[in-house]
Order: C-alpha cells, then structure tokens, then sequence
C-alpha cells in the first residue's frame, strides 16, 4: 500500500500591513477634510436660511395679531405714549342700531337721544354674538371717551326680538348717547379684553451667548380702562409673550392721516436676531377714525 498524503496546511489569514493602514488613515482624514472644506459652509448656509426664514415667520405671525385688532379696535381708541409701546380698545363685533321707531310693524325698540338708553334693536348681522358683559361703544369721537365709560355701557341681557324687529335686542346700563348722533353704528368690545396694550420691552442690540436678542413683545389685556392718558409703557407682568428675539422695535401713529382728517396710520417695525441671523419687518395699515 502507498502511503497517504500529508495533509495540507491552510494559508494563514491574511491581514493589514502597517503601510496600508497608514495610507487608509491618510485617505479617510483627506475625505474628512474636504467634507468640512465643501459641505460645511452649504450646511452652515442651510442653517442661517432656515433661521431667517423662522424669525420672519415669527414677525409676521406678530404683525397680523397687531394689524388684525388696529383694523377693528375701536374708532378714535389708539394711544401711543412711546415708540415702544401702544394701546387700543379692540372689538369683537360691531353693526347698526334702530334710531327710529317701526311704525308700521310696531314692537320696535329704538333709541330715543333725549334720554338715557337701556337697550336698543340691532338690524344687520354681527360678526361675533355679543355676551352679557361685554360693552357697547357709540360714536367715540374722542380717545378718552371710551377709556372714561363717557359712551361706553355694559351690556346686562341679549335677546331675540320679533323678526320684523331687527336681528337681535341688546338691553344695557342706562347711557345717555351723546346729542347729534345719527350714524346709527356701535361697537362691542370683548369684556374677557378691554383695553389692550402692546408693549416692546427689552429690545437691544446687545445680544446674549448664543447670538439672540433680548427683546420680548407683549399683549396685556384685562386690566380695565384708564381714563387718564398713559405717560409711559405699563410693565408687562402677566402679560402674554406674543413674540421674542426682539432686537429692535418701533410703534408710530398718527390720528389725523389725509385731507379728509377721518383716519389715521400706523406703522409697525420689528427686528428679530436668533443665532446671529436678524429678520426685520416693516408694515403700516389706516385706521378708520369716523365712528
């Protein structure tokens, strides 16, 4: 018998020499490098974009609140006692009133200006169904009026009236509306609100460590109606933040806009910073001032 074969002994794994693991090392760190060199500023201009574009998101979501309530805030009722600050009395709903008597359908209930009114009928439609509480404006030529309650009156009951007489009957605390009134047009003011106040606090370009401004934009509400004219802006405690990131603001009215002197202007300026990137924003509306 011819004897067997040795057995073959397996090759030995094969493995990384130094030189290759060197020149692997030298490979990954160039690829690392030229990510940082080419993607790092297209990554870095995403950012800045994305942060732009989220600040002027935040001053336009902020500059339709304040134009929203410029636009139905009550005739005659903005107050500005700073360029960082105004105050306006907003309203939820506003229509016509019956100033005469329905003589031919009769169960009317009109306002009579000889004396003090305790409730009258609404004849168009309202925006928003007035609540037991909230108040009524009439004719408010003047800015202290309706802070002063000169032509303001809570409203006590809401009721429905027969259809011939209008759409709806609001009865109120007795109020003498003033003599020469014929517009026929009242407001209704959120008794939950009231007066508002806007107010800028903080503002500065001075930013903190992580490159954001230190301003904060709030809405007070709630506090009543102050007859005597504000001197300066309220402090903001309990206030709700409608905006922050404020690197700058600027609040400008002016009552009499025009050759007719029947509406007013108001320009808005905000100015965000977050993360060293600033958006600003720059809008103005005319406030209708005839009541």
């Amino acid at each position: 018998m011819s004897p067997r074969p040795a057995p073959r002994r397996r090759p030995a794994a094969a493995g990384f020499t130094l030189v290759e693991m060197v020149v692997t090392l030298v490979l990954f760190g160039l690829i690392a490098v030229s990510m940082a060199v080419f993607f790092r500023p297209a990554v870095d201009a995403w950012l800045a974009t994305r942060t732009r574009s989220t600040l002027a998101a935040q001053a336009d979501n902020a500059m339709r609140l304040m134009l929203r309530e410029v636009r139905s805030a009550v005739p005659n009722s903005i107050r500005t006692p700073s360029t960082s600050c105004f105050e306006l009395v907003p309203t939820k709903a506003g229509g016509r009133l019956r100033l005469g008597a329905d003589t031919v359908n009769g169960s009317s209930q009109p306002v009579d200006l000889a004396v003090a009114t305790s409730g009258f009928d609404v004849l168009s439609p309202l925006a928003a169904a007035p609540a037991v509480g909230d108040w009524v404006v009439v004719d408010n030529q003047n800015a202290g009026d309706v802070y002063s309650g000169a032509n303001r009156s809570a409203i006590t009951a809401v009721a429905t009236p027969a259809t011939t007489a209008g759409r709806s009957r609001l009865a109120i605390n007795a109020l003498q509306f003033p003599q020469g009134y014929d517009s026929g047009r009242f407001s209704v003011v959120n008794q939950a609100d009231q007066a508002v106040f806007y107010v800028c606090s903080g503002a500065s370009t001075t930013l903190n460590g992580s490159g954001d401004a230190p301003g904060v934009l709030y809405r007070l509400k709630g506090y009543g109606f102050n007859a005597s004219t504000p001197a300066s802006c309220p402090a903001t405690t309990g206030g709700d933040v409608v905006a922050s990131g404020i690197r700058s603001c600027r609040f400008l009215y002016t009552a009499n806009q025009g050759a007719t002197q029947q509406s007013g202007y108001i320009s808005l300026q905000l100015e965000f910073t977050r993360n060293g990137e600033t958006a600003s924003l720059v809008t103005g509306a005319h406030v209708a001032n005839s009541p």
